[in-house]
């Protein structure tokens, strides 16, 4: 696997190795050996394990987020498209960090099979570009109702610069979301 750290240093983009041939293609989707040894090279603290994988399908133009579990129920996340493709977004929301409040995005799809690293401390969404997109992603711990927090994904003090669908489709929670400011 190819990992490159993203504009925020923590958050990572894998790239699997694809083995192709006249039968089709194969790849290594998760090896926790290979990942802990590839976070360690980069000084990036590597979860002791996943607990729990979560698959989601949505139509074009469904958002989901700005999503994040506080401590003691923080979750990393390990996500990527296998049908479909959805713009990611992560916001660093820990405040210690020298890239608090700045957010990162990247196309995830089917075609392009990259995946992303999002450590605990980072809040979480995505847009499906197209009809019928799976998202999957693993998590360093449970889902914990009580430890559920959102953002206003569309807060303008995040800046966050969604592609242009001509209109989202968002959940009520998401739609009545707060601002960041306003939440913390």
């Amino acid at each position: 696997m190819k990992i490159t750290r993203a504009e925020i240093p923590d958050v990572l983009i894998i790239e699997p190795v694809i083995y192709k041939d006249s039968r089709g293609w194969f790849m290594e989707t998760f090896n926790h050996k290979q990942f802990a040894e590839s976070l360690q090279s980069l000084n990036i603290p590597s979860p002791e394990s996943f607990v729990q994988d979560n698959h989601s399908c949505s139509s074009k133009g469904v958002l989901r987020g700005l999503h994040y579990q506080e401590s003691p129920h923080a979750q990393g996340k390990l996500v990527r498209v296998v049908k479909g493709s959805a713009y990611d977004v992560v916001v660093d929301i820990r405040k210690d960090s020298p890239s608090y409040l700045q957010w990162f995005g990247i196309e995830l799809s089917c075609t392009n099979n990259l995946m992303l690293w999002i450590p605990e401390g980072f809040a979480h969404g995505f847009v499906a570009l197209e009809e019928d997109t799976h998202f999957l992603y693993k998590t360093t711990d449970y889902y914990h109702k009580e430890s559920e927090r959102s953002i206003l994904w569309s807060d303008p003090a995040l800046g966050i610069r969604w592609p242009e669908l001509g209109g989202y489709k968002i959940s009520e929670k998401d739609a009545e979301a707060l601002p960041f400011d306003a939440a913390h």
